[in-house]
């Protein structure tokens, strides 16, 4: 709620919620809770249900299903918050303050290695979407981890087709934000932007999220002047169907690998030209702060924004004075 209502005040309007990290535990139901769905509960955040059907147990991720006796409650642990409640009153409240949600995903994922760290990445981008369906975001961003022992190729595909049993339990469950697949900034991790593309094509329902940093550093350093900026934005515009998401921040670099992320002022990936682009074709797009420094670097890119549209206003207004 602090965030939201700092957001606002600093005159930015969206906000990125980060579950950096999320554990799970299993307990059965209190009697008070029995007959109450988990949107109803104000102590834990229940993600999901599990109920015996005969020799197997049926999955239930709906939080206004009713809880029964003898079912199993999965529930979540990531320090965001202690109920379904709580964010409804946050969804609620970034609308009354014009803030655009979504969430970032658990930040280590593996969708290409042992089967059991690919389900718990799995589980962990599915818990980051029942959260922001409930915030009312509108997408869910997620890394989709290394290529792994299988090779760059069949790792690929590992995590495509990964990535597809997501999206069709996205689907099951009725999810409305978005699945934004991020570029990568290290080569053994899947993420170029060509691959990021191509992927949002092949998985239905998922959009790229453009990160310049790791895409600055993954190709050497090669966002560089307005028409770089252009070309990337082009691509993912159309691959996104309209929704163009991105962040940004400074970064440090060597050998087409991301080394850390800096203030902006620190790195060698200047925020000028994108803000000459997003002047002259007048885009629209949803630009996360990704620097260590979050706030002062946010503003400080609104007010290069709004020193570049200062400056093509008043040359406009030149021309038509001559």
């Amino acid at each position: 709620m602090d965030g939201i209502e700092d957001v606002h005040a600093l005159g930015l309007t969206a906000m990125e919620v980060q579950l950096v990290r999320s554990s799970t535990f299993e307990r059965l139901p209190d009697d008070e809770e029995i007959g109450h769905s988990p949107s109803e509960l104000e102590t834990d955040l229940i993600i999901q249900v599990s109920r015996p059907d005969g020799k197997k147990a049926v999955i239930i991720n709906d939080p206004d299903e009713k809880i029964r006796s003898g079912d199993k409650l999965t529930v979540l642990e990531s320090g965001l918050c202690h109920s379904y409640l709580e964010l409804y009153d946050m969804a609620e409240f970034a609308r009354d303050h014009d803030v655009q949600l979504s969430v970032h995903s658990n930040y280590y994922v593996d969708l290409s290695g042992r089967a059991e760290m690919v389900e718990r990445s799995q589980n962990n981008i599915k818990w980051a979407g029942l959260i922001c369906d409930a915030l009312d975001g509108v997408l869910v961003s997620t890394q989709m981890g290394f290529y792994g022992s299988k090779g760059k190729k069949n790792g690929s595909e590992a995590i495509i087709k990964n990535m597809r049993a997501i999206r069709d339990w996205w689907k099951e469950n009725k999810l409305s934000p978005r699945i934004g697949l991020e570029t990568s900034g290290r080569q053994e991790i899947y993420g170029s932007v060509d691959e990021v593309l191509s992927a949002s094509k092949r998985i239905k329902g998922t959009v790229p999220v453009v990160n310049f940093a790791h895409l600055h550093s993954r190709e050497n350093g090669s966002l560089r002047e307005v028409d770089d900026f252009s070309k990337v934005i082009d691509k993912a515009r159309r691959a996104g169907e309209g929704l163009l998401y991105t962040s940004f921040s400074g970064v440090e670099h060597h050998g087409g690998n991301e080394l850390r992320l800096t203030p902006i002022k620190r790195g060698d990936l200047r925020f000028e030209p994108l803000a000459e682009l997003i002047v002259e074709e007048n885009a629209e797009m949803t630009i996360i702060s990704s620097s260590p420094l979050l706030e002062h670097d946010a503003i400080y890119m609104k007010v290069i924004f709004e020193r570049v549209l200062t400056r093509q206003i008043s040359r406009v207004e030149e021309i038509k004075e001559k």
